[in-house]
């Protein structure tokens, strides 16, 4: 008896030794990164987004050239609406880099001569002081190369790293580097690239013109805008990503903050992977993933129906008011197995940084010079407040929001259409002929704003060409 218990003994050790050493061997990688050999070079591809670079495949690991110049550039917000932007390469967010592990990256960093400041970059793939920012500090009109060995895969942020950091970040300077495995990531269809940004201006939402960045706001994080990939819109319309039914579609996601963190989610698919904050673990059928500010996600969904589906901050007044909404087009036959739904346009579209009451509460521009003017303005207007419920052609929806195009409700009395502007209005109405019953908001608008939209409007879609002006919208605020 004490022979077996003994024997028992030295097995369950031998036993737990080696249940040890296996799980020990498991936890280290395969090869130590340090020592993958590095076979020839090439220049690396880079690109802005939303397109991403070649996948890595099965190349060996090399030294891979990478060069990107800073450019401080002014471009579009929002319609109407310009800032200067700080940005590598030319885009918000800067260029796509594209490596495997193991690669030497030889990395050149050029700050344009035109520029006004002094510039470096920080890449969280990087294992080293400052992420590269302490070797890559440079002026306008100058370059300078350092080098680093990838060793760990996953979605890495990068951002300018200059003293005041939050300032640089805030102005565009991030972007996303990615460090496929050895062997490459998994085959898909399509891969796109979309980083979230907050941005801080003087002006309020929608405010036109050329807009300062607003340091007092960015400390007291009270973002204007909320975005994808730099501004508003840039993932709507005539530029949203693109897929066929039955695609697998792979989006590389970052947050570059410099504050607020995403909560990523594809309204109509769930994510069927997701790599958690860009690194090796993977999370499966997943309806919002959390992206911290400096933080990235790789999520992959199959599509199976046709469709638009509307890429979100679902901290959602950000999607809708502040601008963190895209698209998602994808064509091709319906399987009425998987949806059977009524396909109808126009329910997800941005709504702008006008702030909407109830009819009852009470309602405060840019003053047009010319009816053209006014008309301009208008259409601005339009697009940030109108343009969901009442569609881009003034078409309205079915059964839900009238028509303003070609509107004989609308047409037939001016101050009618300017006190709804206003209060807003509940109740049934008819409108060519057709009987609605829903609810308009009262527009938080000024008599200017006013008078440019309702322009706007008379001035499109076989209206009458009524002009409003802003003494017109007083005298019914009045109640005259």
């Amino acid at each position: 008896m004490h022979k077996r218990t003994s024997q028992t003994m030295r097995l369950s050790k031998f036993i737990s030794l080696a249940l040890a050493a296996m799980l020990a061997s498991c936890a280290q990688p395969a090869t130590d990164p340090t020592t993958i050999p590095v076979s020839g070079e090439m220049v690396a591809e880079l690109t802005s987004p939303p397109i991403v670079p070649a996948p890595v495949g099965s190349r060996k690991a090399t030294k891979l050239k990478v060069e990107m110049e800073i450019v401080e550039k002014e471009a579009e917000m929002a319609d109407g609406v310009r800032y200067i932007y700080w940005t590598f390469g030319g885009s918000v967010p800067g260029k796509f880099i594209r490596t495997r592990i193991g690669d030497e990256v030889a990395f050149t960093l050029k700050n344009h001569p035109d520029n006004k400041l002094p510039h470096n970059i920080d890449l969280h793939a990087v294992t080293g002081p400052g992420g590269g920012a302490t070797s890559s500090f440079v002026a306008p009109g100058h370059q300078i190369t350092f080098s680093f060995k990838t060793l760990n895969p996953g979605l890495y942020v990068y951002h300018c790293a200059t003293a005041p950091v939050g300032m640089h970040i805030a102005n565009g300077m991030y972007g996303l580097i990615l460090v496929e495995p050895e062997g490459g990531l998994p085959k898909v269809d399509r891969e796109y690239y979309i980083m979230q940004g907050d941005f801080y201006t003087k002006g309020e939402n929608g405010q036109p013109g050329l807009q300062p960045f607003d340091m007092a706001k960015a400390i007291d994080e009270d973002a204007d805008y909320v975005v994808f990939n730099g501004r508003v819109g840039s993932l709507t319309g005539d530029n949203a990503i693109t897929a066929n039914v039955g695609e697998t579609v792979r989006l590389f996601v970052g947050n570059g903050g410099p504050n607020l963190v995403s909560s990523f989610h594809v309204i109509g698919e769930i994510f069927d992977k997701v790599h958690i904050e860009g690194g090796s673990v993977i999370n499966e059928n997943v309806q919002t993933t959390l992206i911290p500010a400096g933080g990235a996600a790789i999520v992959e969904f199959k599509v199976e129906v046709p469709g638009t589906f509307i890429l979100v901050d679902h901290s959602i007044f950000r999607a809708f008011n502040k601008g963190a909404l895209g698209m998602l087009k994808v064509q091709g036959e319906e399987n009425k197995t998987v949806y059977s739904g009524k396909q109808q346009e126009g329910i997800y579209h941005p709504e702008g940084g006008t702030i909407q009451k109830m009819p009852g509460e009470a309602p405060a521009a840019r003053k047009a010079s010319s009816v053209a003017e006014r008309i301009e303005f208008g259409k601005q207007v339009y697009s940030k407040t109108c343009f969901a419920c009442h569609q881009p052609d003034g078409q309205g929806i079915p059964s839900a929001f009238p028509p303003l195009a070609n509107s004989d409700y609308l047409n037939a009395d001016v101050k009618r259409a300017i006190k709804i502007v206003i209060e807003g209005k509940t109740g049934e109405i008819i409108v060519n002929g057709k009987k609605y019953n829903s609810v308009m908001t009262a527009q938080a608008l000024t008599d200017e704003e006013i008078a440019n939209v309702l322009t706007y409007v008379y001035h499109s879609w076989g209206n009458n060409k009524t002009v409003v002006t802003p003494k017109m919208v007083a005298r019914v605020r009045s109640g005259h």
